[in-house]
């Protein structure tokens, strides 16, 4: 089994989701800042957006800040396409063509800009591995209240090794931001789509 992200990384992706200054203020106080950190707001983006994350970085900045990048953190994958379709398919498993077809569907640009962007460039990055990112994907999108993008996530946490017990935890940390009246269907998905 693979761990899951730490406590203070879902503090760090939701806070940032949420826009919560005091809070990220804090962990940046009471943390050591290091590449996970970086790696964390970096793959925030995803869920938050970029302009979230903006403004997040110029809070921890501010804080203290997280800690200047390295020279091998800088490097991206040679072929984000090849990097994505491979980090895509460990994700969705057997389910990847057809998650992929739907994509197509919806816009064969929005379905390339997921493959080489969402997952080539930003989930296949080293700094942090698939189950932490994937952790880190469960608490955003419970926070979210998207049902169906937790579903496939909780699947890829748990594909990518991470224990249930930890996966429902993240889950649990991104229930405090989604509506209340929420939070029973997501904690069901949680429940329902862990795979056996």
């Amino acid at each position: 089994m693979s761990a899951g992200a730490a406590p203070e990384l879902l503090e760090l992706a939701l806070a940032t989701l949420a826009g919560d200054r005091p809070a990220l203020e804090r962990l940046v106080a009471a943390g050591r800042p290091d590449r996970r950190w970086r790696e964390t707001l970096l793959q925030t983006a995803l869920f938050a957006g970029i302009p979230r994350v903006v403004a997040a970085w110029g809070h921890v900045s501010a804080a203290g800040g997280l800690g200047a990048p390295d020279g091998d953190e800088l490097l991206e994958a040679d072929d984000p396409d090849a990097a994505g379709a491979a980090c895509f398919a460990e994700v969705y498993g057997r389910g990847a063509e057809a998650v992929h077809t739907s994509l197509v569907d919806f816009h064969p640009l929005f379905a390339r800009w997921i493959r080489e962007f969402a997952y080539g460039r930003v989930l296949a990055r080293p700094g942090l591995s698939l189950g932490e990112r994937e952790t880190l994907a469960v608490a955003c999108l419970a926070a979210l209240n998207l049902p169906r993008q937790l579903a496939s996530h909780v699947r890829g946490a748990q594909r990518a090794g991470v224990a249930p017990d930890e996966i429902q935890g993240a889950l649990e940390r991104g229930l405090a931001l989604a509506p209340a009246e929420k939070h029973e269907a997501l904690r069901a998905i949680g429940r329902r789509f862990l795979l056996d």
